[in-house]
């Protein structure tokens, strides 16, 4: 059928052709496909199991320096933060691959049901001055491998390779910080969680004595033995020294949670901590505060990490001019054709072709105007950054000041306390007074104890505050991930010798 009677069919039958446009555009469309209850409950149960599935089992007692390793190596966000890591040196890598000229192979195979011929006319006459030839066959097969380099493009895939190594260190900058979080995080609850099951035994242990006292308080209150205010004012010490611990516990309630959620436990998983000897209190660098603060301006994240972004807009800038450079594009390449009327039918072929976008002339200035919008935001998010570091630095200290001198007080208590109870039981009677006073004062000890307890968490927390806010680093660049928990612990434990971090 020739081209216009096939244009007349289509224009007497529109109502046709719309019909069959609209059902393959009915076809062509896509639906919102919400996730089925089965679907979710599948990926649910298939990401549970793999939570902790990598982890290496507990086979003893936890101390320090292996809650502090397992949460290196297992703790989900330090792996994520390591994950995009990698995931930012292997964009670089690709990056970097852009760079290289292309290589490209093509094959055309070519195909008709006759012959492809053709005749000339002439231009004078309108007469046909050859006869029908042919230069093709009717089925050929034609290939070629062609090198080519564009040197526009060649300065822009630098520029971006730049880029991403920046952004390469950024990644690192990020989980480094998180490293340094999840470690004074893991920190703090592991004292906490030490202090709650010392405070939950001893309150155990005490319980039952306790509840006699009490009781022995309210029996002779109610027969007349014992005059009922003193006896009333006991029970109200006693019950309110027990509201005191109950309180204490709730506060330490939580450690043991956060701690297995910090090195990848699941929180019914059964673990036991080993309770290291204390050591001695920590004290900040000797160093005075300008230094503390040039320090912490010098070893920060967040500044090395704006000033990154800072070189990645400084590229973007080159980048912007390079873009409005016309291309030029370098090429060479072999070529074969089966075609038999060819007289080559192998060849090798070169040139090079320029090429101008005149309209990158005319959008550089917005991209100009963005550029340097961008920087002016940086510039002052730097300054706010380095405000906010000095500010914390500043809280840091005081802070450590503030809990130290806590700890020092519930220690004086604690050492009161127990002279007080050492006295108590020597002089205590076997009368009922003696009793309840023994009683009073061993819990006394129990509250002093888990005060003291805190208070050394606190002041364990606060210093590796101060030390985070200086952007020092607790753990060294040679403590490999990969090895087992035990070697990372005993690395770690080494690393940390001699510093009071």
């Amino acid at each position: 059928m020739r081209s216009w009677d096939v244009m007349t069919v289509l224009a007497a039958k529109p109502v046709a052709v719309l019909s069959c446009a609209a059902f393959l555009a009915a076809g062509c469309s896509v639906t919102p496909q919400p996730l089925s209850q089965a679907e979710v409950k599948d990926f649910v149960n298939e990401r549970m199991a793999q939570v902790a599935a990598n982890n290496e089992p507990i086979t003893g007692k936890i101390d320090l320096y292996e809650a502090l390793a397992r949460s290196l190596k297992f703790n989900l966000d330090h792996r994520v933060e390591m994950m995009a890591a990698t995931l930012a040196m292997r964009e670089l890598d690709q990056a970097n691959m852009d760079m290289l000229p292309r290589v490209v192979a093509n094959s055309n195979y070519f195909g008709r049901s006759n012959i492809q011929a053709s005749s000339s006319q002439s231009v004078l006459t309108g007469r046909q001055s050859l006869e029908p030839s042919t230069s093709t066959e009717k089925n050929t097969l034609a290939a070629d491998l062609t090198f080519g380099w564009n040197i526009l493009d060649f300065g822009l895939s630098y520029v971006r390779a730049k880029q991403q190594a920046d952004k390469a260190l950024i990644a690192e900058e990020q989980r480094r910080k998180a490293a340094q979080r999840i470690l004074e995080d893991t920190r703090t609850a592991f004292w906490r969680a030490i202090s709650a099951e010392r405070l939950v035994r001893d309150t155990k242990t005490l319980e039952a004595g306790v509840q006699q006292a009490l009781g022995n308080a309210r029996s002779l209150s109610a027969t007349g033995q014992a005059s009922p205010l003193p006896a009333l004012i006991y029970e109200r010490e006693l019950i309110s020294i027990k509201r005191e611990l109950q309180e204490l516990e709730r506060s330490l309630a939580v450690a043991r949670a956060q701690l297995a959620a910090l090195i990848n436990v699941p929180p019914d998983t059964p673990f036991a901590l080993e309770v290291p000897a204390r050591p001695p209190m920590p004290r900040p660098p000797a160093m005075s505060p300008e230094d503390m603060i040039r320090t912490a301006l010098e070893q920060r994240t967040e500044v090395r990490q704006v000033m990154y972004e800072m070189r990645i807009n400084k590229s973007e800038a080159d980048a912007a001019i390079l873009a409005m450079l016309p291309g030029i594009n370098l090429y060479a390449g072999v070529n074969a054709d089966t075609n038999k009327f060819l007289y080559n039918n192998h060849w090798i072929a070169w040139g090079a072709r320029a090429s101008w976008n005149l309209m990158s002339i005319f959008t550089y200035p917005s991209k100009k105007a963005t550029i340097s919008a961008r920087d002016d935001l940086l510039k002052e998010r730097t300054l706010a950054v380095m405000m906010a570091i000095m500010t914390q630095v500043h809280v840091s200290r005081a802070r450590l000041a503030e809990y130290t001198q806590a700890y020092q007080t519930t220690t004086e208590l604690l050492n009161v306390q127990g002279r007080i109870l050492k006295q108590t039981q020597a002089e205590a009677a076997t009368d009922f007074t003696g009793e309840q006073s023994l009683i009073r004062e061993r819990m006394n000890l129990l509250a002093s104890r888990a005060r003291h307890d805190i208070a050394y968490a606190d002041l364990q927390n606060a210093h590796a505050n101060l030390m985070a806010s200086m952007g020092f680093d607790p753990i060294g660049a040679d403590i490999v991930l990969t090895r087992p928990v035990a070697e990372v612990a005993n690395d770690l434990r080494q690393a940390m010798a001699g510093r009071d971090y």
